[in-house]
């Protein structure tokens, strides 16, 4: 399915050569998830769409091939001809799947290059864990705009997403350390995506206020460890962390991200721009 209209537009430069190219402030982000991969075309100066996202339910199972070919479905929905950046809920080290704790297990080894660059005509993708992606955009373009002031350039920030598992990306002095994957530390000897994530909480039937409870655990475990100076919540349960905020029982800052659903998308975008290479 897609919940965007786009019509497949183009969105290109002129070249002085005559070539049609993607605008150099544009980028393009694809985001697999468990449910479903989405893909739009990023303003880099901004962190906005430009135009609407295409979202196409993930398959079933969710090997390489077929998440490869899903993803070449929405590159070619926009007509996008230049770099792709791409998400995976794994750790990704120098290009390929190092775990596939949340994803289908053929993953494990897999070079995203080869397998995206097949399907893709060629073109060059980088990939990176999910939650990294959606930390560096949640500090450029969300919470970190203009909220967090000097924490973003000097001190210690935890994001964590809020999903099927718990992802995590750990912020120092500005700087990103990927692959933290703290959802799965042993929190009073359970696992701690097992132990507080929205999968969870909706398979328990918990309430709001008993998940925050279970949360907080996970959160003070978490403070012990690493001594952040923030904690920033993204995911589909911060559009009611007005809710549950105040039931968090920590001593560390904690906010809701911002850019909530959009922030894995912008963050792969910002990747391939930044030329990271995780």
């Amino acid at each position: 399915m897609n919940d965007a209209a786009s019509g497949g537009a183009r969105v290109t430069y002129l070249g002085a050569d005559g070539s049609h190219s993607p605008s150099p402030h544009l980028g393009f982000g694809i985001d697999v998830g468990g449910s479903g991969i989405k893909g739009a075309i990023v303003d880099l100066r901004t962190g906005s769409f430009v135009g609407e996202r295409h979202r196409i339910a993930t398959p079933q199972p969710a090997t390489p091939d077929a998440v490869a070919r899903t993803c070449a479905e929405i590159t070619d929905h926009f007509g996008w001809t230049g770099p792709v950046g791409i998400t995976v809920p794994g750790i990704v080290r120098d290009g390929v799947v190092r775990s596939a704790a949340n994803i289908d297990p053929t993953w494990e080894g897999v070079e995203l290059q080869p397998l995206f660059g097949s399907h893709l005509g060629g073109r060059t993708v980088v990939g990176l864990n999910d939650a990294d992606a959606a930390g560096l955009a949640e500090l450029r373009f969300g919470i970190g705009r203009d909220t967090l002031g000097p924490i973003d350039e000097s001190g210690t920030v935890i994001l964590l997403t809020i999903g099927t598992g718990i992802g995590s990306a750990l912020f120092h002095n500005g700087g990103l350390v990927p692959n933290t994957e703290f959802g799965h530390l042993e929190v009073g000897g359970k696992i701690a995506e097992h132990r507080a994530s929205a999968k969870v909480r909706e398979d328990k039937g918990w309430s709001l206020s008993k998940w925050a409870r279970k949360f907080s655990r996970v959160l003070t475990h978490y403070e012990r460890i690493f001594s952040p100076d923030l904690f920033v919540i993204g995911g589909g349960i911060s559009s009611k962390a007005d809710i549950w905020l105040p039931m968090v029982t920590i001593e560390t800052p904690i906010v809701a991200a911002e850019l909530r659903n959009t922030a894995g998308i912008v963050g792969a975008a910002m990747a391939v721009d930044e030329g990271l290479r995780m």
